[in-house]
């Protein structure tokens, strides 16, 4: 069976509907992948995640190689067994940690690319704790400020160990102000990365071949530029060993405006081949995921539901609303009276608005559960859309309630 099938697509646009196919099960795309940072979607129990229709989840090699470390999530069998999760998973290469740790941006969209353009730029009041040279990155753990050294080999060897379905190569995303010159040397660097990432993930696997099979997802960098977002896209789909395979799909990773986002994926999507998955690395407003779909992305990931959830941000047909606000304290409504989850079910308003002011850990656990199938439902209806052939009606509907105030 191919690992990716293509059952739908958007007529003349990138966009389709298909299927990811895994050891661990199936994921009906486009799909929204949950972000379980250490093993963990924070504050939810992996089996609610289930319930509330993820298909997958994923998790973070640079985090769990820190804690509790990829031989013991090796030794429990697996990101999966580890967590109880027995759907499919991803982990990233620990390539983000380059930037967040770098630089100190955690947030790529919302980087301002008219700031001054610098290569050793740092955000305000970060210290930097890694540098990258041709061979790795040399960083500080910021949780004992130790000293460790990630190189493409050591990523691959992390994440075989962490044992996900789908892994990313391992690449150096850069911020939307660094020089021309600086993003042309961190593709070309990217792309030597990518090479050396096939190679050690191929011998991983000839050593282990009773291990379930794990899908390496190439990455493309070449920030706001789309003669570096081509050319990395091509250079990677050329990436072949020696047997002529290469890799099993595509990460389309670094930094996007926003208001670039659909023009940049369209530029890596012409380029890169159509019968293989292209996962859109941190997005998740629902303005993204109808504009990410229609240039052909496949899978998402990102924080934002959880996170903002922990902040008492909730998503609403209507838009987002800050449920602490004080006309919630009497309103014995459910945050959405036609969402289906958990939340919505069984709480109101004023509920949840006197956990956060109590300051309940179940305030985060509630909201955090609402705000993931908010979004897991959404993308499953964009998915149903395109093969009715009702996308744009969807896409119009849905943005026009979220965006009217």
């Amino acid at each position: 069976m191919p690992f990716f099938t293509v059952d739908a697509e958007l007529p003349g646009r990138r966009g389709r509907a298909g299927v990811i196919h895994t050891p661990h099960g199936d994921i009906a795309t486009p799909a929204f992948i949950a972000v379980g940072t250490k093993a963990t979607v924070k504050a939810v129990l992996p089996e609610t995640m289930r319930e509330l229709g993820a298909q997958a989840v994923l998790a973070n090699a640079y985090h769990l190689y820190l804690q509790p470390g990829p031989d013991i999530v090796d030794e429990a069998g697996g990101l999966g067994a580890f967590m109880n999760w027995p759907g499919p998973t991803f982990t990233d290469s620990g390539g983000f940690q380059v930037l967040s740790l770098g630089a100190g941006f955690r947030k790529v969209l919302s980087m301002d690319a008219n700031r001054v353009q610098a290569d050793d730029v740092i955000a305000e009041g970060k210290q930097r704790l890694a540098r990258v040279d041709d061979d790795g990155v040399t960083f500080i753990s910021h949780l004992d400020g130790s000293t460790h050294r990630f190189t493409p080999e050591v990523s691959m060897q992390i994440q075989h160990k962490l044992g996900a379905d789908i892994i990313f190569a391992f690449d150096e995303l850069t911020t939307l102000v660094n020089t021309r010159g600086y993003q042309e040397e961190s593709v070309a660097r990217t792309q030597a990365w990518a090479v050396r990432c096939l190679t050690e993930h191929r011998r991983l696997t000839a050593q282990r071949p009773e291990r379930p099979s794990q899908a390496l997802f190439g990455v493309v960098q070449g920030a706001q530029y789309e003669d570096l977002r081509r050319q990395a896209s091509r250079d990677l789909a050329g990436i072949v060993d020696d047997q002529g395979r290469g890799f099993d799909g595509y990460g389309i990773g670094g930094a996007l405006e926003k208001q670039n986002l659909a023009t940049i994926v369209g530029w890596c999507t012409e380029e890169l081949p159509d019968d293989k998955p292209r996962h859109l690395l941190g997005i998740s407003e629902p303005d993204d995921l109808f504009a990410a779909v229609a240039a052909g992305a496949d899978t998402f990931d990102c924080v934002s539901p959880s996170r903002v959830a922990r902040n008492a941000a909730v998503y609403s047909p209507t838009g987002r609303f800050n449920i602490t606000g004080a006309r919630y304290r009497r309103d014995f409504t459910p945050i959405d009276a036609d969402c289906d989850c958990y939340t919505c079910g069984r709480y109101t308003r004023a509920y949840l608005h006197h956990l956060f002011k109590a300051k309940e850990i179940l305030s985060a656990t509630l909201c955090t559960i609402h705000n993931e199938r908010f979004i897991v439902r959404l993308v499953d209806q964009i998915r149903a859309a395109i093969g009715a052939g009702e996308f744009d009606e969807l896409r119009d509907h849905v943005l026009g309630n979220y965006y009217r105030s």
